[in-house]
């Protein structure tokens, strides 16, 4: 069983920036992948970035050059950092990870990018 927490998120002013942290109940090293997804009001859920057991990262189209995905492995941590923030980015963002096979996601935290 994984138990993550997230933090961050909250409201902005377009081209604002924003950084998430999610803390994971087990060691990181062991996971396959994490990732941040994000659910805008009547869209599907969609991944953010992601990074693979190999370490390499990878982000969606709509975000790429404004977001940046970490890892902090001596506090089992995933940071996702934003910045040049859009409207569209408003959504609730979710820390996920992959684990013997098995996905688990974080309770979620709302961003809001308005003027």
């Amino acid at each position: 069983q994984v138990h993550l927490v997230e933090s961050g998120g909250g409201s902005v002013q377009p081209g604002g920036s924003l950084r998430f942290s999610c803390a994971a109940s087990g060691s990181i090293f062991s996971f396959n992948f994490m990732g941040w997804f994000r659910q805008a009001p009547g869209n599907q859920r969609e991944l953010v970035a992601g990074i693979g057991s190999g370490g390499s990262a990878t982000y969606a189209n709509s975000v790429k050059g404004r977001a940046t995905i970490s890892r902090e492995n001596a506090k089992n941590t995933l940071h996702l950092d934003m910045i040049s923030l859009k409207p569209d980015d408003t959504a609730v963002y979710y820390c996920s990870v992959v684990s013997a096979g098995r996905q688990y996601w974080g309770q979620g935290t709302q961003v809001t990018v308005s003027s």
